[in-house]
């Protein structure tokens, strides 16, 4: 995958009809700036709004994913959000001259193909990743839909499917995509699929207004009569179909691409719909017996796990040369053992500070806390924050080797999880306001492997030490 955002070179577009409203529509697909995401705007309405691809503007799927924002509705947008990101596109405007997408051949390919026609530019800004970093499950056991998804060693995008139909024509079918580069010459062209005993019910629901011979893959179960045929024909408002069915199969005289077509449009639909979640993906998905609504809900899952991850996690890169080493802190500090808790400042700007506490066994308070289970007192934490505060405090005076500052108060202090031997805490604090009269008030985070093991605001004041060095006597 890109390490950068991507866009198109320039606009695309696509004139077809709404398979379930079967409205006649134009879609165009724009270039967007970095960071924009993928957003529809229905330029039929007044005002032109905005619908943002985003599991949480979902408020239908059946028989396709339905987006409602600002007023305004956009049906069936599963095909293009997968063709935008099968190409590894992460900024797009999708503007649409209807309340449905235009169902094209069934397929994503139609748009791919445009897609790729006019090409895809690298922007500057970094791509933001989704990395799984342990196992998320969904269950839907009313629907019997199994989702999990796992963390990839490479970190690929992969999915693997199971569809179970329990039926002569359509059984079990298993689809995979080892990475997103497959989807395009392997899933997009897989087109949509729908059972002839389907059509009555989804007909007398309003639905598949605009579905054809061209559009879909018909499956039949069982022998229909033509008397049946001509119903089915009557209310789907078709001319009488000329073909018959005497046995289960396809009732389409095209060839299918790949015999499991339907299990790799049912994963062609999913990247369609966890597109939905705004990142691009590092991590295995695997899916049973998936539909839109289970899709939807696992990429709300996905959403927040990601959500909570930016909250939680933070990464800070240790290897570098850190600003002030031990022997520079120990000059600004004076503190000494065994109560110089700062090993190291990494960072250090107008507003906000990084330093970094190693916590080894050798320490002296382990021998009583506790010695068969050494934990790192969560009031030494607070100091070794203070510290850093300190460092930052004292940064601020000319000569800060005749300062010093002191505790005045520490509040919403929180204890998250333990620090043990081994462990590097890295706090990071920041100014809550602007230094004035000596009076520091910071709020810091101490983090192990990138997760919040303890916060606290504090505030302290700045004090100038009386010079006890003799001074030389005037004549």
């Amino acid at each position: 995958m890109n390490d950068f955002q991507c866009t198109l070179n320039e606009p695309i577009e696509f004139k077809g009809i709404g398979l379930h409203t079967g409205e006649q529509v134009t879609l165009r697909v724009l270039p967007a700036p970095e960071n924009h995401g993928y957003k529809f705007q229905r330029i039929d309405l007044p005002g032109e709004p905005i619908i943002n691809a985003d599991p949480d503007n979902v408020i239908g799927t059946q028989r396709g994913t339905t987006l409602e924002q600002n007023g305004a509705r956009v049906y069936t947008t599963e095909h293009i959000l997968a063709a935008i990101y099968g190409c590894e596109i992460d900024n797009a405007l999708i503007q649409v001259s209807g309340q449905e997408i235009p169902i094209m051949d069934g397929s994503a390919a139609p748009f791919v193909a445009k897609i790729l026609e006019v090409g895809i530019k690298q922007q500057a800004a970094a791509r933001e990743y989704l990395e799984l970093k342990e196992n998320i499950a969904f269950e839907d056991t009313e629907k019997h839909v199994e989702m999990l998804a796992v963390p990839t060693h490479g970190g690929e995008f992969r999915l693997t499917v199971m569809v179970d139909y329990n039926s002569p024509v359509l059984g079990t079918q298993h689809a995979s995509m080892y990475h997103l580069g497959e989807f395009v010459p392997e899933i997009s062209k897989c087109r949509t699929f729908v059972f002839l005993k389907e059509i009555r019910h989804l007909a007398q629901a309003g639905l598949i207004k605009g579905g054809d011979m061209d559009n879909a893959i018909v499956l039949v179960e069982r022998y229909y009569s033509e008397d049946e045929l001509d119903e089915i024909a009557a209310l789907v408002g078709k001319k009488r179909l000329d073909v018959k069915v005497d046995s289960p199969g396809v009732l389409n005289t095209i060839k299918l691409h790949f015999e499991n077509e339907p299990a790799r449009h049912k994963l062609l639909d999913i990247v369609g719909d966890l597109a939905l979640v705004g990142k691009f993906i590092k991590g295995h998905i695997l899916a049973a017996r998936p539909g839109h609504a289970g899709n939807v809900a696992f990429a709300k899952v996905l959403k927040n796990y990601g959500k909570e991850s930016k909250k939680q996690t933070v990464h800070f890169d240790l290897t570098k040369t850190p600003l002030y080493d031990i022997n520079k802190i120990s000059q600004i500090l004076p503190h000494r053992y065994p109560f110089l808790l700062v090993d190291k400042v990494m960072e250090m700007d107008e507003s906000s500070i990084i330093g970094v506490k190693n916590v080894t066994l050798n320490e002296p308070f382990f021998q009583g806390h506790f010695p068969d289970n050494p934990v790192f007192p969560g009031v030494l934490q607070v100091e070794a924050m203070a510290q850093v505060g300190g460092i930052f405090a004292l940064s601020t005076v000319p000569d800060p080797e005749n300062y010093s500052t002191y505790f005045m108060k520490i509040d919403k202090v929180k204890f998250k999880q333990k620090v043990l031997p081994g462990d590097t805490l890295v706090f990071q604090l920041s100014l809550e306001s602007p230094i004035r009269r000596g009076l520091v008030h910071m709020s810091g985070k101490a983090y192990v492997n990138g997760k919040v093991v303890s916060e606290a605001e504090m505030m302290a004041q700045i004090v100038k030490e009386r010079n006890l060095t003799p001074q030389p006597v005037e004549a």
